[in-house]
């Protein structure tokens, strides 16, 4: 006669039930300590870059803006403060030009610039002080951008396809200059069973995201999934994933960080330039360029499946320190791979987590923006 070991959870007595829960506790918790060990050993061996201080004083204008807008504004002020030798910091609705002409700062640098006004960025120039501005969303709000690009001396954008558009309008010095990861808010961290799941999505549910996780609902039925951010309840199938859903809510950075570190996969679908969802970008400007998600989730040490941009591999190795994927077979494919490969998977995490580390922090992002303002200037 033929058993089976394997015993239903609708079977078992309530002691049996308690074991098998300490029993699947205790293995996570390993699972945990080992892949959190990994991750800070790979760490602990890797040499902090050396960064220049540079001798300018830098008043920067915050985007001004709800959220997400407040936490980017206090990365970059962060990475700011240490990269220049003087920083001042004011909100658009202040006399910025008056500050300006008070303190005589060597770059006024405006964060996302849609209600900074026209008026105040003319005065600035006036002063014969430099000005930048960097954009958030290209190029998803250029419909406005467009206007207020040739208001600056530089402009840096997160859309390498951006760059010749803003060229096209006139403007000078146009910069590639994507956001990156917060080591401070995203690192490697244990978290509690509230924050664990096999497979975690955080975003807005745009319909591209909406369309891919409706097909994927029979495959995370069985997985325990944690989805979250505005409009989905816009799915098909959101009465049977309702579970793993959290709508409406925007998460702290800190809360996000969380999520990523209890996901085994974490996926980062990039929204679609024809989704007329919050988009304005009348002449569809193409999305090459990696989202701001792409650097954070590989910060923490979590697997991130991503869908094919033109730039990604630009800043990641396919396979080796992010997986990628083309096709909604390909992606079924991978994360069953994935989540039955543990090895494989915690290495191309911790290779993520190497390259973030080295090259994908706001200083090393304001270093660059500041060495295209500042090309070779006194350093401290």
């Amino acid at each position: 006669m033929h058993t089976n070991d394997t015993v239903s959870p609708e079977s078992q007595t309530i002691p049996e039930a308690a074991a098998a829960g300490r029993e699947a506790g205790f293995r996570r918790g390993h699972e945990e300590g080992y892949r959190i060990g990994m991750l800070q050993g790979g760490l602990a061996a890797l040499e902090p870059p050396l960064l220049p201080v540079k001798a300018v004083h830098v008043l920067y204008v915050t985007a001004g803006i709800g959220v997400p807008y407040p936490a980017l504004d206090a990365a970059v002020i962060e990475a700011l403060r240490s990269r220049a030798a003087k920083v001042t910091v004011a909100s658009p609705s202040d006399d910025v030009a008056q500050t300006a002409a008070k303190h005589r700062p060597d770059l006024v640098l405006v964060l996302n610039g849609v209600v900074f006004p026209a008026e105040q960025v003319e005065q600035l120039r006036k002063l014969g002080i430099r000005t930048a501005v960097w954009f958030t969303d290209d190029p998803y709000y250029t419909d406005w951008t467009s206007a207020i690009g040739p208001r600056y001396d530089y402009i840096f954008t997160l859309e390498q396809s951006c760059v010749a558009f803003y060229e096209s309008l006139g403007c000078r010095q146009v910069y590639y200059l994507p956001f990156a990861a917060t080591p401070a808010l995203f690192h490697p961290r244990q978290v509690a069973q509230q924050y664990q799941s096999d497979i975690c999505f955080i975003g807005t549910g745009f319909w591209n995201r909406i369309d891919l996780i409706d097909r994927l609902a029979p495959y995370l039925q069985n997985r325990k999934v944690v989805i979250a951010g505005w409009w989905w309840d816009r799915l098909k199938h959101y009465n049977q994933l309702s579970d793993s859903i959290r709508l409406g809510d925007w998460m702290t950075p800190e809360e996000t960080a969380s999520y990523y570190n209890g996901a085994k996969i974490v996926i980062n679908l990039h929204r679609s330039v024809d989704d007329d969802t919050i988009n304005a970008n009348r002449i569809k400007l193409p999305a090459a360029s990696p989202n701001p998600r792409t650097f954070e989730i590989s910060a923490c040490g979590t697997l991130q499946l991503a869908d094919v941009r033109a730039d990604l591999g630009n800043w990641y190795k396919a396979d080796e320190e992010i997986a990628l994927f083309s096709t909604y077979e390909e992606l079924i494919a991978k994360l069953e791979h994935y989540l039955t490969h543990e090895e494989e998977r915690r290495k191309i995490a911790l290779r993520g987590l190497l390259r973030t580390r080295r090259h994908h922090t706001y200083d090393w992002r304001l270093h660059t923006l500041l060495e295209h303002v500042f090309p070779g200037g006194v350093t401290i």
